[in-house]
């Protein structure tokens, strides 16, 4: 009898339709997560490695113990083009997990990137590949190769469920994760929300202050906000 899914790779997981991710992709974290209903984040110490990286895949989830980073060996051969691997940790650890090796290795697989509640290493030769990483840390400690973790089960990184074939999208604001069945509907409602957001863009563009455009000025009276002629005290 099972006790925990330590040491168990889940394959042909199942992933949402590529035209669903590829329209989500459009659209920013920020704009993704409040069209969600301001749901979906991954805790803010999710960093990008390097200025510029952004990515959008559905997620093949590792998880790892501390210090160790076999199980990235065993999830590279689980990536499918256009996945991203998601990886969270048994407990906390920013050992640098992660680096140049493994990406070129998931780079051949088609591999969008990384995001790691953990520690990654060798930044200026991701930065150069153009392999799009976001981590908790980094750290040029390595790691080993001894004690089994998991492939494709449900994960928690940074605070936020992962299941296996959900989409994630990280970019400069943070790091946001979609649920593989809602994806459609995410990139739907974030067109809709991009569309309103550009109507409002444009009347700001014309001068009209957010207090009319929201209609704040009866709430604010309503609230006590009084107005005062500083030149009629002096």
């Amino acid at each position: 009898m099972r006790l925990n899914d330590l040491g168990i790779v889940r394959t042909g997981i199942q992933r949402p339709d590529p035209d669903d991710v590829a329209r989500l992709s459009q659209f920013g974290v920020a704009t993704i997560h409040e069209a969600m209903g301001r749901v979906g984040l991954l805790r803010p110490y999710i960093r990008p490695a390097y200025s510029g990286a952004k990515l959008c895949g559905p997620a093949v989830t590792v998880l790892l113990q501390p210090g160790d980073n076999w199980m990235f060996h065993v999830a590279a051969e689980q990536v499918q083009a256009g996945d991203v691997l998601v990886a969270g940790c048994t407990t906390e650890s920013e050992d640098g997990f992660f680096g140049e090796l493994l990406a070129t290795s998931l780079t051949a697989r088609g591999c969008k990137g990384l995001v790691i509640d953990g520690g990654v290493r060798d930044v200026a030769d991701l930065e150069s590949m153009d392999f799009p990483v976001f981590s908790r840390a980094i750290n040029a400690k390595g790691t080993v190769k001894a004690t089994l973790g998991s492939v494709n089960i449900p994960v928690v990184v940074a605070n936020a469920l992962v299941n296996p074939g959900d989409v994630v999208v990280a970019d400069v604001d943070g790091v946001v994760v979609v649920p593989r069945e809602l994806v459609g509907a995410v990139a739907d409602a974030s067109q809709k929300r991009e569309d309103n957001e550009e109507a409002k863009r444009q009347q700001f563009r014309d001068g009209v202050l957010g207090l009319d455009l929201y209609g704040m000025r009866e709430p604010l009276a309503a609230a006590g906000l009084e107005y005062v002629d500083a030149e009629g005290e002096a």
